[in-house]
């Protein structure tokens, strides 16, 4: 909580304000049943007589002098000024409302803001620990608890004491018997608060971690609506819907079940409270002469009780508020206690003859076991230099290249940028000099021209449709009715693979990157695009250094070195025609493709 109280300084002056305004509405709101009696007692009682009021005394000769009063002349009298009071103190809880609800949506506005940007700033590894579905989750449902929590606490913090020490007050100052029914209320409520909120408090955390599986289970099912169609799974996922669903429904009636208890007793005790009262009251008018009890004393002590007792639930409410809100606070400050384990260095910007190098690199997954993934890895790629990587399945080939943008640390050795170590660079400038075409192409909604502008901000015209033609994407871009303008629906759904693939690389190009990563970003290509696309990037990045991945010998046999990955380490390097001569490993591969149709010259 103490977090939340920080973010909340920044408001203080909202903060401050806010409760100052609950006092207002609140005062109001006890004056209120003290006019009621006059009213009554006077007004309709004694026919206009106020000399057993001092409260009415005082307020009809200032208003209209000594004499003899009316009885709608009191009634009228007070029922204007119970108006004015109402007004008052409704003009109050607006402005209370107002300044509570901008001091929390700030409050909120930060918290989610802050979070996002320490989620951008983790580590691929960390981010997959905490899972998609639960960060979803962390930053809407769980802030929006806060938020409530904060909203609550600066409106609840002055009116539930206020009210019960205000209406105790106005209670006992009306007649001290009245006490006796508080005193033998209030422990009833107690017992029932702690007995209730034991029970209720611990499920909160849980709710948050069942509706964490639910918006997985969401997720992954939106994201995989096609292969679930395809695999004809719509019942198996619904029935996984289906159970986090109803355990989440379960949890929350549960929670809802033992809430659910409190509301019921508080208002047979508050009931029988009044009746309490009314049977005092009456026994006292009836039975002692000249306590001054009368109806309009009795129809106060109402009041005054009801308020007493309202407050202890408003109490309830904000204890179920903050049980719910101390959930929430813990798991978004797992989020933003978390220390990326990437570090940004300082180092700007370097420049050498060698792009990329790595010693003895060796690399593990985090808390995977066995042996490395990466182990013994020495390369050096000189600029401009176009450098290709092949090899089998699972042989190492992406968490190599994902070591260079610093997606991971190497758990051993040194990976080298324009000569100089990574871990020294700005992240930000690091990156910025580096394009990335990954695997899987990963588009936004939005038209094709602000995708392309993703790689460069302030891009033109003229260079995004370079891009494209060097990515051979132009001409399908063009054959939309919009062209650059078309829109592309979320995750690139209106595009083929090559499309998308073509896209991405275009991405990348508009950058203009000192080092261009392509990580089998060319596999949804036709081997005639494929080659057109070779031909480009040679011929319009002559000062781009060129790390790729590929699968097909087709697609890198024009590298000027091709490293051959095995099992972890690199096995054999040198040109197509070099290794042609003295890499079993890189003939194997070759032959196998020529067997099955492939032809190296297509």
């Amino acid at each position: 909580m103490r977090r939340i109280f920080k973010y909340l300084k920044k408001y203080s002056l909202l903060a401050i304000i806010s409760p100052l305004l609950m006092i207002g509405e609140v005062t109001a709101d006890l004056c209120l049943p003290r006019l009621m009696t006059v009213i009554v007692d006077c007004g309709i009682g004694a026919g206009g007589d106020v000399s057993s009021s001092a409260l009415g005394r005082t307020v009809m000769r200032i208003l209209y002098g000594e004499g003899q009063y009316t009885s709608m002349q009191v009634i009228i009298t007070f029922g204007v000024l119970m108006l004015l009071i109402v007004l008052v103190g409704g003009f109050f809880g607006v402005l209370c409302a107002y300044t509570a609800a901008k001091a929390s949506q700030g409050v909120g506005d930060d918290i989610r803001r802050d979070a996002y940007a320490k989620v951008m700033s983790l580590s691929i590894e960390q981010t997959d620990k905490f899972t998609t579905g639960s960060l979803v989750t962390r930053m809407t449902n769980d802030i929006s608890m806060i938020i409530e929590f904060v909203e609550m606490f600066l409106r609840m913090l002055v009116r539930s004491p206020m009210f019960f020490i205000g209406g105790l007050i106005m209670l006992l100052s009306l007649d001290l018997s009245f006490g006796t029914v508080l005193l033998c209320a209030f422990p009833v409520m107690v017992i029932m608060l702690a007995l209730v909120l034991g029970r209720a408090v611990p499920m909160f955390s849980a709710i948050q971690k069942k509706l964490d599986r639910l918006n997985c289970v969401v997720q992954e099912n939106v994201t995989g609506a096609r292969v679930i169609k395809a695999y004809v799974k719509e019942d198996y996922e619904g029935e996984r819907f289906e159970a986090a669903n109803s355990d989440l429904r379960d949890t929350n009636i549960k929670v809802g079940r033992i809430m659910a208890v409190m509301n019921p007793v508080l208002t047979v005790v508050m009931n029988a409270a009044i009746i309490a009262v009314i049977y005092i009251g009456g026994w006292q008018i009836q039975n002692v002469g000249g306590t001054g009890m009368t109806a309009g004393t009795i129809m106060a002590a109402i009041t005054y009780i009801t308020q007493v007792i309202m407050s202890i639930m408003m109490v309830t409410m904000m204890f179920q508020s903050i049980s719910r809100a101390m959930a929430s606070v813990k798991r978004v400050n797992e989020i933003l206690d978390t220390k990326p384990v990437i570090t940004s260095g300082t180092l700007t910007d370097a420049s050498g003859d060698i792009a990329v190098s790595m010693k003895g690199v060796g690399f593990r997954y985090p808390d995977a076991t066995g042996r490395p993934v990466l182990h013994d890895i020495n390369i050096e790629v000189k600029k401009g230099e176009t450098f290709a990587i092949i090899g089998a399945t699972g042989s190492g080939k992406t968490s190599l290249v994902n070591l260079i943008p610093r997606f991971y640390d190497a758990t051993e050795g040194e990976v080298m940028v324009d000569g100089k170590p990574i871990a020294e660079y700005d992240l930000n400038a690091l990156r910025q000099k580096i394009a990335f075409v990954m695997q899987k192409s990963e588009l936004f909604s939005g038209t094709i021209a602000e995708n392309l502008r993703w790689g460069k901000e302030d891009a033109t015209d003229e260079e995004i449709q370079t891009a494209a033609r060097i990515a051979q994407a132009e001409s399908f871009v063009l054959s939309f009715n919009d062209g650059y303008d078309a829109y592309i629906a979320e995750k690139g759904a209106s595009l083929s693979g090559g499309q998308k693939q073509r896209m991405s690389i275009a991405r990348a190009l508009t950058r203009r990157p000192e080092i261009l990563i392509l990580d089998d970003a060319t596999s949804a290509l036709d081997l005639s695009t494929e080659g057109k696309l070779r031909a480009a990037l040679k011929e319009e990045l002559t000062e781009t250094t060129v790390i790729m991945i590929a699968q097909r010998i087709a697609s890198v046999k024009d590298a000027d070195r091709i490293a051959v990955i095995e099992n972890g380490t690199i096995k054999d390097c040198g040109s197509h025609d070099t290794l042609m001569r003295t890499s079993e490993t890189y003939r194997d591969i070759y032959n196998s493709q020529m067997k099955n149709g492939g032809s190296i010259n297509e």
